[in-house]
């Protein structure tokens, strides 16, 4: 017995067909989206290992100098370092010294990026334990932030007072983001201008509102330096006291 199979015939309508295009808009634009926010995402990657990059090259070049002089040179220099050392005890005793110009004998080195940009830094910062090692520079700013350590509030490095630094946690490996790892004992290594490195022993950890200052205090006794930055939320601080090892 024969069959006969009969298909009803769909009949595409004016308002499938709109809703035929609108899908289709949606779809291009969802396209356009995603393609955005991952080009976006790459160049805030790149962007932020470029500018970590500044702090790699301070650090390699903080102590590069190693040139060698003769004694006659290395006798004009001490008299020269004398001079000046006398002149700014002298510079200092002024009654009409203002603080900007205070600021000007601070113990600073300035490194010129290729860019021409200048960067002040203090010293440099180790932390064998999760591979920190980055250049501190003399203030902080949202920027600063986005390239290496900062001082936050504090002194020179490795003199009496507590020297605090702060990082940005990015939630990976760089700048400050495994600090809230570190433990009871471990070392923080600190590197002045004078090429002379402390090592900072953790005693304390714990977190606190981000209004919250209470740890930068100066009154310590000794050496003390405290590390600072972000819990991964960001609701907090995460603050590292550490004093210098004995």
């Amino acid at each position: 017995m024969n069959q006969i199979l009969v298909t009803e015939k769909v009949y595409v309508t004016p308002e499938l067909k709109r809703k035929k295009k609108i899908y289709k808009v949606l779809f291009m634009i969802s396209l356009f989206c995603l393609i955005c926010l991952t080009s976006m995402y790459i160049y805030a990657a790149y962007d932020r290992n470029k500018e970590s990059e500044i702090s790699k090259n301070i650090v390699e070049s903080m102590f590069e100098d190693k040139t060698v002089i003769s004694q006659e040179e290395n006798a004009l220099i001490v008299k020269i370092t004398e001079e000046f050392a006398e002149n700014i005890e002298q510079y200092q005793n002024e009654e009409d010294t203002t603080e900007e110009e205070t600021q000007n004998v601070q113990k600073t080195s300035t490194y010129t990026a290729p860019d021409g940009t200048q960067y002040n830094y203090i010293g440099r910062i180790v932390i064998p334990k999760i591979n920190v090692d980055y250049a501190i520079f003399d203030h902080w700013t949202y920027d600063l932030l986005k390239i290496s350590i900062c001082r936050f509030h504090g002194g020179e490095p490795n003199e009496n007072g507590n020297l605090c630094l702060i990082g940005h946690n990015w939630r990976n490996k760089r700048f400050f983001s495994k600090v809230p790892t570190l433990e009871i004992g471990d070392i923080v290594q600190i590197t002045d201008l004078s090429e002379r490195t402390v090592e900072y022993e953790v005693y304390d950890i714990h977190t606190v509102d981000p209004k919250n200052v209470a740890d930068t205090t100066q009154e310590v006794e000794g050496r003390e330096v405290t590390l600072i930055t972000c819990t991964d939320d960001s609701k907090e601080r995460v603050v590292v006291r550490c004093k210098e090892k004995k």
